[in-house]
């Protein structure tokens, strides 16, 4: 039974690479051993392997992450997404016939939770169900998209009641979801701070405190955002044509701190270093529109507000120029002007596939992803889809561990 898409269950593949209209090669399946689908983190977190992709010579070079500070630059900015994953995975049986059944929470709406949810039948409007863990959720209805609408019996916001009755939503490719002791701290990033996400922002998985008072003793600085990873990160592209695939809103939020730390990297010189595609989708998203809107989490009056005023921000991001960052400097003051990074806090549906130009982020830190997601694409964006396709070629024949527990790449 599993409530992640079935994409995520690891299964041989054997099909052609896709070639598909207006993005050469871009979503490509690839053979990977089962037994390089990381099944547990590396011992430390910083010992995990670094492949490292330099863009301007076209060569790879094999580190540790650790490695890390001295692969960068003094003046460099390290930007990571602080989300904190929740004990969102609920596991139990349908209370009328004892059948096994689990959900996963992905966002309130409406004083409902929206779930993927997996039961061998098709339960009726009003079915209860009650977790291994004691909480009765009621059956309210679906949406659109065949989600589950479930009312819990408690009292409670999402971020307590899973925090008491959840449990850590590994994908089902690592020990089919079933989580042990060690991933309530693994599962982490050690600098996790805004409950919100199913899922881990992975490419901060590797970090330490000690890796980061070597990074700040080198003149590395860092700085934070925030995406609650949701649909709009793991959903897998199922189109040939990966340009009609539509991504799901997710929230997120860069503080005007970020911006500032932002134009001072770019006013000295410094590269922009998104710690991960969540990272990259929100500061590229702030850099296309203004509005403020509400987390998915503040429940119905905030999920309207969102719905309306969605229309709104597209229009206002097709007419902002294509102009990079660094083209147009801010004021010394407020760090504004014609192009300027600006603070932003709403949903972003932003789907970065190539050719893209990205106007903030000038390198990326990134685990090795499954074949036809958006995680994938984004990452062709930036790297380049051929060359792409050779570092995971070579990450493959040198046994890198992939996903989500796996080994990272940094791409300069």
């Amino acid at each position: 039974m599993r409530t992640w898409p079935a994409e995520f269950s690891f299964t041989k593949q054997r099909r052609p690479l896709h070639r598909v209209r207006n993005c050469d090669p871009l979503v490509f399946d690839f053979d990977l051993p089962e037994h390089l689908i990381a099944q547990h983190p590396a011992a430390k977190r910083d010992e995990s392997r670094l492949l490292v992709f330099r863009r301007d010579t076209g060569t790879l070079e094999h580190r540790t992450f650790r490695d890390l500070p001295d692969l960068l630059n003094p003046g460099d900015l390290l930007v990571l997404n602080d989300t904190k994953v929740l004990p969102a995975r609920v596991v139990g049986r349908r209370e009328s016939t004892g059948g096994k059944w689990e959900g996963l929470f992905l966002r309130l709406i409406g004083g409902l939770w929206e779930m993927l949810a997996q039961t061998r039948s098709y339960p009726e409007v009003g079915s209860v169900f009650v977790t291994d863990t004691g909480l009765r959720l009621t059956l309210r209805g679906r949406t659109e998209e065949r989600h589950w609408l479930m009312e819990p019996g408690t009292a409670g916001t999402p971020a307590v009641l899973l925090a008491q009755y959840g449990h850590i939503p590994l994908p089902p490719y690592i020990r089919k979801g079933t989580a042990s002791d060690e991933d309530e701290e693994r599962y982490q990033t050690v600098y996790a701070a805004h409950v919100g996400s199913v899922a881990a922002p992975t490419a901060g998985l590797h970090f330490t405190p000690e890796l980061f008072e070597r990074l700040a003793a080198r003149g590395i600085e860092t700085a934070r955002v925030t995406l609650h990873v949701g649909l709009g990160t793991f959903l897998p592209v199922k189109v040939e044509d990966p340009t009609k695939h539509v991504i799901h809103r997710e929230w997120c939020e860069v503080t005007q701190s970020t911006v500032d730390a932002i134009h001072a990297a770019k006013a000295r010189h410094g590269r922009v270093i998104a710690v991960g595609t969540t990272t990259t989708r929100t500061l590229e998203s702030a850099a296309r529109a203004g509005l403020d809107l509400p987390s998915p989490l503040a429940g119905e009056g905030g999920q309207r507000f969102a719905d309306r005023v969605r229309g709104e921000a597209q229009e206002m991001a097709k007419r902002l120029p294509l102009t990079r960052l660094e083209d147009s400097p801010p004021s010394p003051a407020r760090g504004e002007g014609k192009n300027a990074l600006r603070p932003f806090c709403g949903e972003t549906d932003l789907y970065i596939l190539p050719p893209f130009e990205f106007r903030v982020v000038d390198a990326m830190v990134t685990n090795f992803h499954l074949p036809r997601t958006t995680l994938l694409l984004l990452v062709s964006a930036l790297a380049g889809s051929e060359l792409l396709r050779t570092a995971y070629a070579d990450a493959v024949a040198r046994e890198y561990r992939f996903y989500s527990y796996g080994d990272a790449m940094l791409v300069l």
